[in-house]
């Protein structure tokens, strides 16, 4: 299993069309590493067979479809929770979290396969993150529709309650969500919790401020910044090419943060003004990009590959998701002890080497001398079956032979009459 999945990551760096172009031999093309590591039918094998949960369970679960008791991701919970309790385990994140969904592209038969319209992935399983500044996934869920355990207060509360757990993270951190997220109600239980919250909203959302006194207009000037305090929340509109509106519950409204964009004015050329800008905007556009960052590195040597199995895509995704916080690991250590750090590509690269038990640079050792040469067919048979049984077909003049080339692995005939190894291997 170790050298499977460092195939996998090895098939990650060294991008093919196919699984099968790993092992085609006959082209100019030809890869000769996995060949040494295992062979494409061993490969396959465990690739097709490859299950995260017991197949006698899941016959139980699969007779309870359509009641409440039914678990959609019972084939990859197994792993789906090991996974979330290593990278809880063994990472203290930084104060500034961030949460945002992802999708993760299947066109699998599914009842939970969500689109998102805005996203690049349309069509797939949508997983909810909370990740750190850096790119580390702390934790996360996939959503599987409406839930018997909802409280009832709205799928973006319950998917951050869910996500920032005090009694594993603590308190003190600043959480940053999106629009879809924040509301007054979420924002006080993150206070009540010890934590801080920051995020832009939507106007209209149940806690919003209506009063349309001092309001921003489109005729605004640019920089323009108005406020509101309702108790512990700070609701801020600032005008920059569109109005924006924040919510926050640790930040003041301005502490004297500008921009600087090019502007033109009049008939002259463009030139730099100050523009100025409130805090709780500053922060969030420093710290909200945690899940873009983890999305970017997953992306970077990702080991999916489209697939009618769903739960194949789950696992896929799960060892990018294991691949990418151990790099965070990495960096963050190095950064502790002064060291220069690996790139992205180098790490994976030095990982599936000692998943396949090979070094990077010299790969397997090999025997030295020619390896093109006559063997039978029908090794390992009784000598009375070896006229009939394992003879293959000849790669040049197609007759029966019971030789083959032991490097090239293909029938060829070794006659005096008929020398098809040496015709073959003319171009060797």
């Amino acid at each position: 299993m170790k050298k499977f999945i460092g195939m996998l990551l090895y098939m990650a760096v060294l991008k093919l069309p196919r699984i099968s172009d790993f092992w085609h031999r006959q082209t100019i093309f030809h890869v000769s590493f996995p060949a040494t590591v295992m062979s494409q039918d061993q490969f396959m094998a465990i690739l097709s067979n490859l299950h995260l949960s017991d197949p006698d369970r899941n016959e139980d679960n699969d007779k309870k479809k359509g009641t409440e008791d039914y678990d959609h991701l019972h084939r990859v919970r197994p792993l789906m929770e090991m996974i979330c309790v290593n990278c809880k385990a063994i990472y203290h994140p930084g104060q500034h979290l961030a949460v945002d969904e992802r999708m993760v592209g299947t066109k699998a038969r599914l009842s939970i396969k969500q689109y998102m319209k805005a996203k690049p992935t349309k069509w797939g399983l949508k997983f909810f993150v909370l990740a750190d500044m850096n790119g580390y996934m702390v934790d996360f869920m996939v959503y599987t529709g409406k839930s018997k355990w909802a409280s009832g207060k709205g799928l973006s509360y319950d998917v951050v309650a869910g996500l920032v757990n005090k009694d594993y993270l603590g308190s003190g951190y600043t959480i940053y969500t999106d629009n879809f997220y924040t509301s007054s109600l979420l924002f006080r239980h993150l206070r009540q919790q010890g934590f801080g919250a920051c995020g832009t909203y939507r106007q209209g959302k149940v806690g919003v401020p209506t009063t349309q006194e001092n309001v921003l207009t489109k005729r605004s000037p640019r920089g323009s910044i108005r406020w509101i305090r309702d108790r512990d929340l700070l609701f801020v509109k600032w005008m920059d090419m569109r109005e924006v509106s924040m919510c926050s519950t640790i930040h003041p409204v301005y502490s004297g943060d500008a921009v600087e964009p090019w502007s033109k004015t009049g008939d002259g050329p463009q030139q730099k003004i100050s523009v100025p800008r409130p805090t709780s905007v500053t922060e969030y556009n420093k710290y909200m990009g945690g899940v873009d960052t983890s999305d970017q590195m997953i992306g970077t040597n990702s080991v999916h590959r489209k697939t009618r199995r769903w739960p194949t895509t789950v696992f896929q995704h799960l060892l990018d998701i294991a691949m990418t916080n151990s790099f965070v690991v990495h960096k963050t250590r190095c950064a502790s002890l002064q060291e220069q750090p690996m790139t992205r590509q180098r790490f994976q690269e030095e990982l599936t080497a000692h998943l396949l038990g090979v070094d990077v640079k010299t790969g397997p050792q090999r025997t030295q001398g020619n390896q093109h040469l006559p063997v039978p067919t029908s090794s390992g048979h009784t000598q009375s079956d070896r006229a009939s049984i394992g003879r293959r077909r000849c790669k040049l003049c197609n007759r029966s032979t019971p030789w083959k080339c032991q490097e090239c692995d293909v029938g060829l005939c070794l006659r005096p009459e008929r020398n098809c190894f040496w015709q073959h291997h003319q171009g060797v």
